[in-house]
């Protein structure tokens, strides 16, 4: 063992999350020379991993033009040296305070609004130091979370008032392409991303038509990047964020293969229940996070690497109950105290539950990533 940390994958204690960074590497590289060869911006997502070793990684070493979701994201990113920061996420007033104090310690921080409330907010609270609020619109494209709707009179409306006001620098159209997630296959992402970026280039015509410039058209999702159609060389920025680690949700849509999954929990089999065909291992809902497991997905929400045989059936807080896909489970492959490795359902619900992440090169133990936490 390593004074630092231990010296393998088989060392560490579980549950565990390892990322495997020569995979990351490839992903990384991957998603760069996507962005390259459609002459887009990659501005890359942080809120998977949330660690400072894989920002630098994902903005090739510039620690500039990045996205987070929580102002916690924002505030670590900004104190380890990063900026050119988008905080993508509805602008309420109660945050402005936070907002302002990184306005004041980056060079070039961006917020998102997608509501009347939100911009009224920033015309009545002044950033300061003769410096505007650099914005984006928040734009839905038909996923129904946040935004406004992108074919609205309040599109035209927002926008409108925000290039107008004096004290807001109005930068374009934001949007998670989240109907992506419904595509099955790279052709299905295709068409996604070409549908999504012909309704995001109609707007910018309507508001050029009012007279509003658009500087920036920004479009993320890990699927619809991961498999871009060429018609959105026409964007300005993509915002990915998922793909440096992709997970068993990405592999079953057809975003990524199982070679490309960069993150795994480690863990133990700890018992056996024979008479019901089914052991349990030490991973519960605090190991692998409950995401997935009310989708009634066939082979279950998680995928058991080299074990297509095995099925997550259900979990508690720290147990998972594992048995197969119909078949009768063979305990003598899986004694107790054995090791299995989980790709995780959705990678950004499992990592959010471990206060360090095991990078590995191989087996060897490489690292140990330590990722903010909080909002």
């Amino acid at each position: 063992m390593s004074d630092k940390f231990p010296e393998t994958i088989y060392d560490v204690k579980t549950p565990s999350f390892l990322v495997d960074i020569d995979v990351i590497q490839r992903n990384v590289t991957r998603m760069k020379e996507t962005c390259d060869r459609l002459g887009v911006q990659l501005r890359p997502h942080m809120k998977t991993h949330k660690t400072v070793e894989l920002g630098e990684m994902m903005t090739d070493g510039t620690k500039k033009c990045l996205v987070v979701s929580t102002l916690d994201e924002a505030e670590f990113y900004a104190s380890h040296g990063f900026d050119d920061i988008l905080y993508a996420y509805p602008i309420t007033q109660h945050k402005l305070g936070r907002c302002r104090r990184l306005g004041e310690k980056l060079d070039k921080f961006h917020m998102m609004f997608e509501s009347p409330e939100g911009l009224e907010s920033l015309k009545t609270s002044p950033r300061g130091n003769d410096r505007k609020w650099s914005v984006y619109l928040e734009i839905d494209l038909g996923l129904g979370r946040t935004g406004v709707e992108w074919d609205s009179e309040m599109a035209l409306t927002l926008a409108t008032e925000a290039a107008n006001s004096p004290g807001i620098e109005f930068l374009g159209l934001y949007v998670h392409s989240g109907d992506s997630y419904l595509a099955r296959g790279p052709d299905q992402m295709r068409e996604s991303g070409k549908r999504n970026t012909d309704k995001l280039l109609q707007l910018k015509v309507r508001l050029a038509e009012a007279g509003v410039t658009c500087r920036s058209l920004c479009m993320g999702s890990t699927p619809g990047c991961s498999h871009p159609d060429d018609s959105m060389a026409q964007l300005d920025a993509f915002s990915p964020g998922n793909y440096a680690f992709y997970d068993a949700m990405q592999l079953r849509i057809g975003s990524c293969e199982e070679k490309d999954i960069a993150c795994r929990v480690i863990c133990r089999v700890i018992s056996h229940k024979r008479s019901q065909n089914k052991m349990s291992v030490d991973a519960g809902f605090l190991g692998l996070s409950q995401d997935g497991m009310d989708q009634g997905l066939a082979g279950g929400p998680v995928v058991f690497q080299g074990h297509p045989e095995l099925k997550l059936l259900g979990m508690c807080q720290e147990l998972g109950s594992v048995g197969t896909q119909g078949t009768p489970l063979d305990f003598s492959k899986y004694p107790i105290g054995s090791l299995l490795f989980i790709y995780p359902h959705h990678s950004c619900a499992t990592a959010a539950l471990y206060e360090n992440y095991y990078v590995h090169s191989g087996e060897k133990i490489v690292g140990v990533w330590k990722p903010t936490r909080g909002w």
